[in-house]
């Protein structure tokens, strides 16, 4: 039985959901937390060593998991929040705690790309370190933090065609199901090439907006 154009759509339609979710809750996970590895370590604005080494190191145990380890290994935690660990909900709470890591990384390298001088011109106006942050900070690195999401948006894609491998949905669902398991070639090109157009569009999107940015 070969795959047909609905079910392709379909496919389509759920990973677009799943990246979409899991990059709006990784975000709102990953950007406070980079902002946190910022600041809080040795000769910032909120030096706190203690917190940033326990932070940090948290952040690094979940980033030295493969993808694919820890959506088995969250099964339990995806059925708590969302009752099931089949299907595309399911599969946004791994890439959620897969993702939101990776963006505090991100988002940290950004901000520290700042030119020192942007914080200490600050201070001396007398700013506050919140200040600092939200109307210095994070707009000096506006254009780089743009790329860092466009990057992690992209490898969302990836890991949601991963997560077809426990039923996920989407994309890696279709193709592991037909393409791989039933051995149509036709299938597997077309999820192929349906994901490496959704990865040059958004990178092409995220350079331009990254440019404009810079621009002004």
């Amino acid at each position: 039985m070969l795959v047909n154009s609905e079910q392709i759509i379909s496919a389509l339609i759920e990973t677009i959901q799943m990246v979409a979710f899991s990059l709006l809750f990784s975000t709102i996970l990953g950007l406070p937390l980079g902002i946190l590895l910022v600041v809080t370590r040795k000769g910032h604005l909120l030096q706190n060593l203690p917190f940033f080494t326990i932070l940090n190191g948290i952040i690094n145990i979940f980033r030295s998991v493969p993808f694919i380890i820890l959506l088995v290994a969250m099964i339990p935690v995806t059925r708590l929040i969302v009752g099931t660990s089949i299907g595309t909900a399911a599969a946004v709470v791994p890439l959620v705690f897969y993702c939101g890591p990776y963006i505090a990384r991100l988002v940290e390298n950004s901000l520290l790309e700042v030119d020192p001088g942007v914080i200490e011109a600050a201070e001396a106006m007398g700013a506050t370190p919140g200040q600092i942050i939200f109307k210095f900070l994070i707009p000096e690195a506006l254009s780089s933090l743009v790329l860092a999401l466009t990057i992690a948006t992209i490898g969302l894609v990836g890991a949601s065609a991963m997560a077809g491998a426990v039923g996920g949905g989407g994309i890696g669902d279709l193709a592991i199901t037909y393409g791989y398991q039933r051995f149509d070639t036709v299938t597997m090109m077309i999820t192929v090439a349906i994901l490496i157009v959704i990865v040059q569009g958004l990178q092409s999107l995220g350079n331009i907006a990254a440019k404009k940015i810079r621009r002004r």
